[in-house]
């Protein structure tokens, strides 16, 4: 398969350069990242270790079988115009966040599927990422049911190794993700703490209550997610990434913009009724985000 991973950060680099192990793939990025692989091809190091030699560029190709979305979520509506100039059979969005794959299909011709990952990666330096955490991928239809696209995509992520589920219910899986990003990113950036330290302390209540306002919020939108299934789920990704620093306390020690918006920005805007712990974590990280630069 021919796949275009468009966003070739730390989890483009990373999951780009396992299916580079079955697949022809261009990375499509930023430099000095993109001359290095280029130059010298991919390192991932850590979990697995080994190195790749995919294609690497700084605009999107012309065609490919896949173009695998792994940008910022506030760069998605730049990215889906940048797309569909590009001749696809299918687009997958593995980002942070809700609402990437309505913007992605309003421009592209092609299915659009949604997907999660808990594949844990850090781009260590130009030209190689480290691989800290395996994880497992989930795609399917973004508007739920069963896909033959999913399914070929499935089958060519796994024929490289990547541990995949194809899954006919993406809606729900995309708040489970929503509730757990809700629950962590911020509270972690805006405390500057690694995800263990909500394990035991006065911010795990925090998260939990941030958790179980996007589970309402969800069931406002018709989606079968409760409290304890949100609590649960923020426990467990705490528990299984102790010693990780989530993305958005990334962009904060970088003094890069965040995907707030995306995130509690989204729970705040979508609900019907107060969620007030959601809105202060926005508030607060848009706050930073206004003065970072000053």
């Amino acid at each position: 398969m021919d796949i275009a991973v468009v966003g070739a950060g730390s989890l483009g680099s990373l999951i780009g350069g396992l299916l580079a192990r079955e697949h022809d793939v261009t990375l499509v990025g930023r430099e000095p990242h993109v001359s290095a692989v280029t130059e010298r091809g991919l390192s991932v190091v850590g979990t697995e270790e080994f190195r790749v030699h995919p294609k690497a560029q700084t605009v999107v190709p012309d065609c490919a079988d896949l173009a695998l979305v792994t940008v910022k979520a506030y760069d998605t509506a730049a990215v889906a115009t940048d797309l569909a100039d590009c001749a696809l059979d299918a687009c997958l969005s593995l980002q942070n966040g809700m609402g990437n794959e309505s913007q992605l299909a309003a421009e592209l011709d092609c299915p659009v599927l949604a997907g999660t990952c808990s594949y844990g990666a850090r781009l260590r330096e130009p030209g190689a990422v480290a691989f800290t955490g395996r994880g497992e991928i989930v795609l399917g239809d973004r508007n739920s049911g069963r896909s033959a696209v999913a399914d070929n995509i499935g089958a060519a992520f796994r024929a490289a190794g990547i541990e995949t589920t194809v899954a006919a219910d993406m809606p729900t899986r995309l708040w489970e993700k929503l509730a757990v990003n809700a629950g962590i990113n911020a509270v972690t950036a805006l405390a500057r703490v690694p995800n263990g330290a909500l394990a035991d302390s006065p911010a795990d209540a925090i998260a939990a209550d941030a958790a179980r306002e996007t589970a309402a919020v969800a069931c406002e939108q018709d989606i079968d997610l409760s409290d304890e299934r949100a609590v649960s789920l923020v426990e467990r990704v705490v528990d299984d990434t102790t010693a990780n620093h989530s993305s958005m306390y990334q962009d904060i020690s970088a003094g890069q913009q965040t995907e707030i918006d995306a995130i509690n920005g989204y729970v705040v805007d979508t609900a019907t009724e107060p969620v007030p712990v959601n809105e202060t974590l926005a508030g607060l990280v848009r706050t930073w985000e206004r003065h970072r630069e000053r």
